[in-house]
């Protein structure tokens, strides 16, 4: 399938209506792919493709494996927006699988993407399809950075990544998915130490990081695991990975603020963070730092552009691979230079 083909640029997106669904689609539209709009709701699907003249709708659901065939049918990659992905990842990796095609999510579900690499691993190598998990800003985003910060080193003492958020209005999938992996890990916590995950029934600390100006000094939440947890250490040797929350934004998704309120013409929230990522290695530290508007908007770019470097063959692991194992990742944060600012002092 030539990328000059509208076969060939055509991309599922399963899930389309959701909210960050709908960034995806924006964003294969503005990078000149075509969009197959694919989900459960026949009626959210039809009123999504009404917004988009031109835009074929092909309703699917995940226990309906001949549907999803149908759906991803003349497709060249798949897009799942769809959580909660522990219910959902599992039959669309099938069907891509299926036609051969390769599959980006945008799952931030740490069990989930622990399942993706322990299921999904042999049977994508032996298709020889590429299965990027968690390719957006809670795994992708914080994966491609320690990477970028390891520079030459492939091993590590300890990763930090503190999360400066401004706020935190989750969306409903952000919510829903949060109560099922509370619920596979029996209301426990998870860290990342020792070189493996662990499960724990301690409080979480308080303490202060020093993000870089003008955030500056801001209280968070120290051991809030997110998925980097799961993506880094699949390709870097580290002993330690830790990820930290600001503790305005820990409250805010505590208390289920309401969703997120657009303010801009990409339908962006006001939402700012800033992603400040650090690597220890025998006495040594290297620093990677990006910054931008909206966690869920940019999660848009990040799947896309990793879809556009599949299908142009720029992908350099096979099978399951995270964000950072399976492209160039300093490259691949440069290329996102009009979403993200980025500096390292590598």
């Amino acid at each position: 399938m030539g990328s000059g083909s509208v076969q060939g640029r055509t991309v599922a997106v399963f899930g389309a209506y959701g909210h960050t669904g709908r960034f995806v689609v924006a964003e294969l539209r503005e990078r000149g792919f075509v969009p197959l709009l694919v989900g459960r709701d026949e009626a959210k699907l039809r009123a999504l493709a009404a917004q988009w003249p031109g835009l074929e709708a092909r309703p699917a659901s995940v226990d309906d494996p001949d549907a999803l065939d149908r759906a991803f049918a003349g497709a060249a990659a798949v897009v799942n927006c769809a959580g909660p992905f522990a219910s959902t990842a599992g039959p669309v990796i099938e069907a891509a699988l299926r036609a051969r095609i390769p599959y980006v999510d945008v799952a931030a579900e740490l069990e989930a993407n622990l399942d993706t690499f322990e299921q999904y691993a042999e049977p994508a190598r032996a298709a020889g399809v590429p299965v990027v998990p968690a390719m957006a800003f809670f795994g992708g985003l914080g994966d491609l950075l320690v990477t970028t910060a390891m520079g030459d080193w492939t091993a590590a003492d300890e990763v930090d990544i503190a999360y400066g958020l401004s706020s935190w209005h989750p969306t409903a999938g952000t919510l829903a998915a949060g109560a099922v992996s509370a619920e596979r890990r029996g209301g426990r916590r998870i860290r990342f130490t020792g070189g493996r995950l662990v499960h724990h029934d301690e409080a979480l600390p308080t303490s202060e990081w020093d993000f870089p100006e003008p955030l500056g000094p801001q209280k968070v939440i120290a051991e809030f695991t997110m998925a980097d947890v799961v993506t880094v250490p699949t390709h870097l040797t580290v002993s330690e990975v830790r990820s930290h929350m600001t503790a305005v934004a820990a409250a805010d998704l505590a208390s289920g603020a309401e969703a997120p309120t657009p303010v801009d013409e990409r339908g962006r929230s006001a939402q700012t963070f800033v992603v400040d990522v650090r690597v220890r290695a025998g006495g040594v530290e290297r620093r990677a730092v990006a910054s931008g508007q909206d966690i869920y908007a940019i999660s848009a770019p990040l799947a896309v552009e990793a879809v556009a470097r599949v299908l142009a063959g720029r992908v350099l692991a096979s099978g399951v691979a995270s964000a950072g194992a399976a492209f160039d990742a300093a490259d691949f944060l440069r290329a996102l230079g009009s979403y993200l600012t980025l500096e390292t002092n590598a």
